[in-house]
């Protein structure tokens, strides 16, 4: 599907009336490698983590029928119960659904648990709240090393963790190899002061999975749209995207995240979005087999019109800004801002 990448689909893009076995037969049949569970904030999927082995033995069997794997789990309970909460009873849960998904995953040979990256969600953020955010994590991190389960953070929705530059900062804080980032382009791309381009490259070597989906970027007339948003009509420029991620060695598997809509096909919508993304793959291999590293910008008026940092993958430079650049750092570059 996407080249010698592994490639995901989200537990949530299938009609949730069917079962786990009929599941994984439409992911196998629409050609996926594997599903990623949800163990979101709702009731009945929290409970999966705390069924008495009712839920592991069908999922096992699923698996077993069809040859399929469950190989990443999407964590977002901790939205609901936050290891950042300014209620103790509400920390105490947030440990105890991490400590319950990582046993879980041991059980089913999860390899990835992607953790969402909120402090807090339905309270406040303040200082105290990040102080717990991080004992919870150094907490969870540890917990995690010693099953050998990997945490992934996701880059999310909100300012509090919206780019991997910011998750490296955790992640040079805990030190565990156990402890990585699982980016959302999506999510990446939404925010006008994340560089997608600059930002990849800064994970690299720490990013175990990534997630496909398009978003509404956040502008100061909107607040941007995270969910539901048709491949093609958003913000991600997904064949650059890819380039970037090729070009610097990714190997690790793409996972395709979309939600059912009622009324509709789940096989012919995801067979859609899968066709669409691999088209995007496929432009970026070309723009990669090419091996133009970067584009020069020669005339000053060039500029102008091309805005972004890339084309298509491929690097811009603006040959005016480059000279201004050495005639700094040689004659003032005390004045020269910082990239």
């Amino acid at each position: 599907m996407f080249g010698d990448h592994l490639s995901g689909i989200y537990e949530k893009a299938f009609d949730p009336a069917i079962s786990w076995e009929e599941r994984l037969l439409r992911a196998r049949e629409l050609g996926f490698d594997y599903v990623e569970i949800s163990i979101d904030e709702k009731d009945e999927r929290i409970a999966r983590l705390y069924d008495s082995g009712a839920a592991l033995s069908e999922l096992r069997a699923a698996c077993a029928n069809t040859g399929m794997q469950i190989k990443s789990m999407c964590l977002s309970a901790h939205r609901r119960f936050p290891f950042g909460s300014a209620d103790a009873a509400v920390r105490a849960r947030a440990r105890d659904i991490m400590d319950r998904a990582i046993d879980f995953s041991c059980e089913l040979g999860i390899r990835v648990i992607q953790l969402a990256g909120y402090d807090v969600y339905y309270e406040p953020s303040t200082p105290e709240s990040v102080r717990a955010f991080r004992e919870g994590m150094l907490w969870a991190a540890g917990r995690a090393e010693r099953s050998q389960v990997m945490l992934a953070m996701e880059i999310m929705d909100t300012p509090f963790m919206n780019s991997i530059t910011k998750h490296m900062g955790y992640e040079a804080m805990i030190r565990s190899p156990w402890y990585k980032v699982y980016p959302d382009l999506g999510n990446l791309s939404a925010w006008g002061e994340n560089d997608p381009a600059q930002e990849l490259a800064r994970g690299m070597g720490s990013i175990v999975a990534v997630h496909l989906k398009d978003t509404i970027a956040v502008t100061d007339s909107c607040e941007g749209k995270f969910k539901c948003v048709p491949f093609g009509s958003g913000c991600v420029d997904f064949t650059a995207r890819f380039a970037e991620l090729e070009r610097l060695g990714y190997k690790g598997p793409y996972m395709i995240e979309m939600w059912y809509a009622d009324g509709t096909s789940d096989t012919a919508e995801i067979a859609s979005a899968a066709k669409w993304l691999q088209e995007r793959f496929a432009e970026a291999e070309k723009l990669v087999e090419q091996g133009a590293d970067a584009v020069i910008l020669g005339c000053t008026e060039i500029p102008l019109a091309l805005t972004e940092p890339d084309l298509r993958g491929v690097p811009l430079l603006d040959a005016t800004k480059v000279l201004a650049r050495a005639l700094i750092i040689a004659f003032a570059p005390e004045r020269l801002k910082k990239a």
